[in-house]
């Protein structure tokens, strides 16, 4: 018998296998477009921020007046943060605005979230919720010259404890050492303690009615609702209100500003008010540029560690 020749199978294709490369090409093709789109975002994010953030870490290392040459001062204005006694105090002023602009606005939005949201279908409460609010639409210049004007010798707080009685605890709010930087903190409550608010009531809006039904079918009581439903609920809410709030407290200018000027003395010294003071007052640019880089790391690793906190199933 004549051998039979063995001719090779050929190997038979998986379906689809015809259009999988030019799908993956296309692929390849949209995803550079994605790029064309978003490339005059980017220049626009480079030419003014990145750019200028370069440059403000060059004149960091140098001594400059802002007319003169300037002369290499590598890392001293640096160091100089470290050994400064009104920096150093700048820097923990800020982390003391922290507790008035962020902790005890979203303690007290949080409160607030809980009651508007239960007594919703009371008359008023919508306009209620508009007046917290209001103070974030409010020019934060207009704003601390109207809490100067409180805080005065002469202003309603003062007048308001003389009529009731408390002239003794009357005083210059903002000109007493011991309580210039709380009454700026408290300022700081009332502007946030709106922001916090509106996400907190968005983000109870929402959680699954299902959950607090079966909250009350266990005879759970609106204390224990709170904690055991609304709060797990508004982490995510929490986190950005967290942020918002902690980032607003260091990099707080107009305030202070307005308000005190640093004063009295350095009682309400914050690290943004001497990037400018120093910049525009003194002629120490090299020393102002070195803080704004200091004070810009701090927010970023902050702002890193609050996400690096929440749940990871409320960052999906």
């Amino acid at each position: 018998m004549a051998a039979t020749a063995h001719r090779p199978t050929a190997r038979k294709r998986p379906a689809g296998a015809l259009t999988r490369e030019p799908v993956r090409r296309r692929g390849r093709v949209v995803q550079w477009k994605g790029y064309l789109y978003a490339l005059p975002a980017l220049i626009v994010l480079t030419v003014f921020l990145l750019v200028p953030l370069g440059q403000l870490v060059q004149i960091s290392l140098f001594h400059w007046d802002g007319i003169s040459v300037s002369t290499w001062a590598g890392f001293d204005n640096y160091t100089e943060i470290a050994r400064d006694p009104r920096l150093r105090a700048g820097f923990l002023h800020s982390f003391i605005l922290i507790l008035f602009f962020s902790v005890i606005p979203i303690a007290l939005a949080l409160m607030l979230a809980a009651v508007t949201t239960r007594a919703g279908r009371l008359r008023g409460v919508s306009v209620f919720r508009a007046m917290i609010f209001l103070p974030q639409v409010v020019a934060m210049v207009v704003t601390a010259t109207a809490w100067t004007a409180i805080y005065a010798p002469d202003g309603v707080l003062n007048t308001a404890l003389r009529a009731i009685g408390l002239e003794s605890v009357a005083r210059p709010w903002l000109g007493d050492f011991s309580t210039a930087l709380p009454a700026v903190g408290l300022i700081g409550t009332w502007l946030e303690i709106g922001l916090c608010l509106v996400l907190f009531i968005a983000g109870i809006g929402q959680i699954p009615a299902e959950l607090y039904e079966a909250a009350k079918l266990d005879g759970s009581g609106p204390v224990r609702e709170f904690f055991a439903v609304t709060l797990p609920g508004l982490r995510g809410q929490i986190t950005v209100a967290l942020t918002l709030t902690v980032i607003a407290a260091l990099r707080t200018f107009d305030l202070v500003y307005v308000a005190t000027h640093g004063g009295p003395g350095n009682a309400t010294s914050l690290p943004a008010y001497e990037v400018y003071n120093r910049a525009f007052g003194t002629g120490q640019v090299g020393s102002a540029c070195a803080i704004a880089v200091t004070l810009t790391a701090v927010i970023l690793l902050l702002t890193f560690l609050i996400t690096k906190v929440q749940p990871q199933e409320d960052q999906t």
